[in-house]
This record gives C-alpha cells, sequence and structure tokens, in this order.
C-alpha cells in the first residue's frame, strides 16, 4: 500500500515547526500518520502514548523521542497534564545541517518502522533543550492556536507562521544538532506493549477502512474473537476504548471531507464521515474541541 504523507502547513519560508502540545488545548486527533519531516517530541510533563504499527510505547517527563519521515505513528493516549515540544525539520534543513561524520546516523537512522529512537534525558541535557525550544516560540502564534491548528487543524487554510523566520530556522539548525548531541548511545526504546493480534487486526482494519464504517459486529469477527473480548483487551492495550478511537477516526475523515472540494455542509459531511447522527458528532465534535462545529467553523 502507497503510503500517504500529511501536509502539516509550513510555508516555504520555514524549515520546520516547533509549538508545544498541551492536552488542555490540543484536541485528541487520534489517527495514524506520517510526513516527509523529522519529528522530535520532548515530554516536558505528564505522559502520552504512541502505536506504531502494531506496538505501543509511553514516554514520560524527561524523555526525548524522534519519528522519522518512514515511521507511521499514532497518539493515542496523553495524561490530562500531558506537555511535550513537538519540533518538526524539512528534509532540507535536515541534509544541511548534518553533514559531519558525527551526523551519519541522523540521516540515515538504522532504526525500523516500528522503533522508537529515545533517551530518558539528565537534568541538565532537558533543561538546556527545554530552554532552546521556549526561546523558539516567543515569536509564534499563541499556543491555543497552534494546538488547534497544526497538524489536523480546524483551518483548512492554516499555515504555520513565526514572526521572526530567519531566527525560527537558525534556532531549528541548533536545535536539531542539539537534540542529537544528547541523544547519546544509540538507544532503541524497548516495546511497553506488543499488542494482542486481534487488536493488531482491529487496528488495521480502523486504518483502512476509509469513509467505510464498520460496526463492532463486524469488526469482532475479522479478528476472531468475540465483541466484548475485543472490547476488553483493545482498551488495555491501547488505552482508549474502541468508541473513543472510532470517533477520533471519525473526526479525521469529517476534517477530510469537509474541507475537500465537493463542500458539503456540516451535516452532510458529519454523516459522510459515519456519525450515525448530527446530534452524536456534535457531542463528539464539543468533548474534542471544547465548542460546537458552528461556533469553531463560524459557519
Amino acid at each position: 500500500m502507497t503510503s500517504v504523507f500529511e501536509d502539516l502547513h509550513i510555508a516555504p519560508e520555514y524549515d520546520g515547526l516547533i509549538y508545544l502540545a498541551e492536552s488542555v488545548h490540543n484536541p485528541p486527533i487520534l489517527r495514524p500518520h506520517q510526513h516527509v519531516e523529522l519529528e522530535v517530541n520532548l515530554v516536558v510533563r505528564g505522559s502520552i502514548t504512541y502505536v506504531l504499527e502494531s506496538e505501543r510505547y509511553t514516554f514520560r517527563q524527561g524523555t526525548l523521542l524522534w519519528f522519522f519521515p518512514w515511521q507511521k505513528h499514532q497518539l493515542v493516549r496523553r495524561s490530562e497534564d500531558a506537555q511535550y515540544f513537538v519540533a518538526v525539520f524539512k528534509p532540507g534543513l535536515v541534509e544541511r545541517s548534518c553533514s559531519g561524520g558525527r551526523y551519519d546516523g541522523l540521516r540515515r537512522p538504522g532504526v525500523s518502522a516500528t522503533e522508537v529512537l529515545s533517551t530518558d534525558l539528565d537534568i541538565e541535557s532537558f533543561e538546556q533543550i527545554q530552554r532552546s525550544m521556549e526561546s523558539l516560540m516567543e515569536d509564534a502564534l499563541d499556543a491555543a492556536t497552534l494546538n488547534r491548528e497544526a497538524g489536523f487543524g480546524v483551518n483548512a487554510n492554516f499555515s504555520f507562521q513565526h514572526r521572526d523566520p530567519d531566527w525560527l530556522n537558525a534556532g531549528l539548525h541548533q536545535l536539531l544538532l542539539l537534540c542529537w548531541r544528547s541523544q547519546g548511545s544509540y538507544e532503541r526504546r524497548g516495546i511497553d506493549v506488543q499488542m494482542h493480534p486481534a487488536v493488531r487486526k482491529a487496528l488495521d482494519v480502523l486504518a483502512q477502512q476509509g469513509d467505510e464504517v464498520i460496526t463492532m459486529a463486524e469488526l469482532a469477527p475479522v479478528c476472531c474473537v468475540s465483541p466484548a473480548y475485543l472490547s476488553r483487551i483493545f482498551r488495555q492495550q491501547v488505552g482508549v476504548t474502541i468508541s473513543q478511537y472510532r470517533n477520533s477516526m471519525k473526526l479525521g475523515r469529517f476534517w477530510k471531507i469537509y474541507h475537500g472540494r465537493s463542500q458539503p455542509s456540516l451535516m452532510e459531511a458529519s454523516y459522510a464521515a459515519g456519525f450515525g447522527s448530527y446530534a452524536q458528532f456534535f457531542r463528539v465534535f464539543r468533548d474534542a474541541y471544547g465548542q460546537g462545529p458552528r461556533e469553531a467553523l463560524g459557519a
């Protein structure tokens, strides 16, 4: 299957972007995604949990982690107090910044699609990287806007902006090298949870279903287990219920449909995304974004 890379809406004058993701601002859109940019996360507070294909990893305060362009990753759970920096670097910046032998492993890392390269930073390195990231945020858009729009934004016309592109680009260059130097030994994160075959199958089916909607009664037999068992083991291993996961996937489909060329109404887009009623869509949307769809979109 051909990989579809996510458009992170980074204007040409920027070599990447950075923002502080927070549970209190950032809507929990859970769909798996990948992008041509290199991504680095620094966990500042709480914990975050990712799934890469069939493997689940949880990272806590003080962890630096990397996602490379061939790694389809999926944020599935965050603690209520989670704060983590997300920095992404365009391929051109990586090539220009990493010409020396010390950075060969960054240009050509030996990690597979399901391995996470990470390290638990010492206090000095953590504080140094945190200060560097915070300095790049001084002339950025406000935190609420970046959390709402970056990656899976409400506004189809959103493009990352910074009031000092030269400062940002120079800072991203230094930040990338600092993070790699702080990575230290070439650590691959051990798997926290090896997914049960039924959960692996469910994640695969749900990711590939596109605009088609599959019910639990249909999903469980495909996974060769009962609906009750699938519901229980899915929540244990992924960290959210199947209902929560499916609703997030539906929200992801809603945005694609609503921002599509046909320009459907909110109701038409919600039904096409798989919501059973507009009331259900409204409730899920409000839970994710803190306000109703008409208010959020000005529709």
